[in-house]
């Protein structure tokens, strides 16, 4: 069995209104790599370093297939959509999927 790949984002949106179009668009690009959102928004605390005020984990089959959708010239289209609205913090990470404590 292959580890997850996950998108991990950290977003302070400056343009609500600018930004929705973007948010809107991401669903579709995002079910086309078989993305499913962990988190999206929600309540947080930041306990240690900084934080930005939004919050994103994307769960993919695989960290091939999470670069894959980032790659895709549909995201990379909407990236330019969200640019002028926010500042975003973008890791893409390969799961673990060894032993446990």
């Amino acid at each position: 069995m292959t580890a997850k790949g996950y998108w991990i984002g950290r977003v302070d949106v400056h343009n609500e209104d600018g930004y929705k179009a973007y948010a809107a668009a991401n669903p579709a690009i995002f079910k086309k790599f078989g993305g499913r959102y962990v988190v999206r928004g929600g309540r947080f605390t930041s306990v240690e370093g900084e934080s930005r005020s939004r919050n994103v984990v994307i769960e993919f089959a695989d960290y091939d297939t999470a670069m894959a959708c980032y790659q895709s010239p549909e995201y990379q289209a909407n990236i330019r959509v969200r640019q002028p609205h926010s500042i975003a913090d973008l890791i893409i990470v390969e799961g673990y999927d060894g032993p446990q404590p």
